[in-house]
Order: structure tokens, then C-alpha cells, then sequence
């Protein structure tokens, strides 16, 4: 189901610029959500159903506080693009972006690949069974991936300005900063006062809290019709 899901993710990405001067940018942001979704949404349900099973393989006990701070962090470093929720929804004419480096690109150009390895790592060691760390292995391979995939259609469409903005930037969090290539002003932590950050934390905490009947339906998809038990089953 990754792969499934990753394929025509990635696939459809690597076609917007063509895909989009046929159909336009709104619809061709129709036609990826209603592939992509889908799809995410049966390796979400998969993974819930199946995270215990196989065996277990690296697990730490007792550490729900630092697993919890994980968690939390990790979506502070999703891309900047997602916070403007009118594109996502293709309300306004969707976009791809060029960042400047400023904020969470000081510190990693892909920050949304940062925050899927903190997101798998902790989710991998909460639960610790081999099916889990499968998942959280191919969801760091995907974002991987996008790194490089990323790259590539930004500097196919800004040329200059992308090298520019690479010179200035790394994929590797803070080794821009170490090396100094980038450095972080004296006022840096003003750069993070945007209100996406508010709606971030709402909804990190609201998915948080959500947990148990995220479990509970898990639970219930078990009896799913193509499930044993269910009515196709």
C-alpha cells in the first residue's frame, strides 16, 4: 500500500508543470487529491489495523512525555506551502513555491522530510513492531525521495534563483548553519510568529486527544466488508 500510495503520489507531482498547462492549476489540484487521498487514506486505515502486528523489533517503554515533544515538534516543520490553505484547497490558483531563506528553510530547505523522520522515529519506537517500522521506513524513503524529486522541479522552474537559494540553504537540518552558509539573525524567533503556527499546535493537540477513537476505530474496520467477518468476508 506505501508504494501504491508513493507512485502515483510522486508520479502525478513530476506531471503537474505539463498536466497543468492542459487542464489548469485548480483542476489538475482536483485530480491529485482525488488520486492521492484515497490512497492515503487505505495506508492510514492499514497501518492502524496492523501497527501490533508482525514482531516486535526496537521499542522504548516509559518515555511517552519525549515521544509526545517529538511528535509535537515535528509538525512545526511542515513545508510553508501548507499554510496557505486556500491553495491546498484550490480556492486560489494552487502555486509552486520558492521560499526564501527564512524561518524553518534557515534550517532545512525540506523541513516537512525533517518532520516525517522525528514523526516515524518516535511513532516507530512508541509502538516498536516490525509492520510499524516498515511504514515508518518507507514513509522516511518517500520523503527522501521528495528531496531530491523537489529539487529537481524547483530548479526546473526558477533556474538561477533555486541555485541561489541551495547556496544559501541545506536538505541535512542545520549543516547550512554549522558551515556558514546560513546564519540565524538575532531576532530569528520572530520569524516563527505566524498564525499557521497557532492552527498547527490546535490541531497537533486535537489529533493528540483523538487518539483513542482513532483506536477505536481501527477497531471497528477490523469487521470491514472485505474483512473476515464482514459481509463480503
Amino acid at each position: 500500500l506505501g508504494m501504491i500510495f508513493a507512485l502515483p503520489h510522486s508520479g502525478l507531482a513530476a506531471l503537474r508543470p505539463r498536466a497543468e498547462a492542459v487542464v489548469g492549476p485548480r483542476a489538475f489540484r482536483v485530480v491529485f487529491a482525488l488520486v492521492s487521498l484515497p490512497l492515503a487514506y487505505a495506508w492510514i486505515l492499514y497501518f492502524l489495523v496492523h501497527r501490533y502486528d508482525g514482531v516486535e523489533v526496537l521499542r522504548v517503554a516509559g518515555a511517552h512525555d519525549f515521544l509526545f515533544a517529538t511528535n509535537l515538534v515535528s509538525f512545526f516543520f511542515l513545508y510553508p506551502s501548507t499554510f496557505n490553505l486556500k491553495e491546498v484547497a484550490a480556492v486560489d490558483r494552487p502555486q509552486l513555491h520558492l521560499w526564501g531563506p527564512t524561518g524553518v528553510v534557515r534550517i532545512t530547505r525540506h523541513p516537512q522530510a525533517f518532520g516525517q523522520v522525528l514523526w516515524s522515529a518516535a511513532h516507530g519506537v512508541a509502538i516498536g513492531t516490525s509492520v510499524t517500522w516498515a511504514t515508518m521506513g518507507l514513509l522516511v524513503a518517500h520523503h527522501a525521495f521528495s528531496t531530491w524529486h523537489g529539487d529537481k522541479r524547483l530548479a526546473d522552474k526558477y533556474g538561477p534563483a533555486f541555485d541561489e537559494l541551495k547556496r544559501q540553504t541545506s536538505v541535512v537540518p542545520f549543516a547550512a548553519i554549522l558551515d556558514g552558509r546560513q546564519t540565524l539573525p538575532p531576532d530569528y524567533w520572530k520569524e516563527w510568529l505566524r498564525p499557521p503556527y497557532l492552527l498547527i499546535l490546535a490541531a497537533t493537540l486535537g489529533a493528540y486527544a483523538a487518539h483513542p477513537y482513532m483506536q477505536a476505530f481501527a477497531a471497528s474496520a477490523q469487521n470491514a466488508p472485505l474483512q473476515p467477518g464482514g459481509i463480503l468476508g
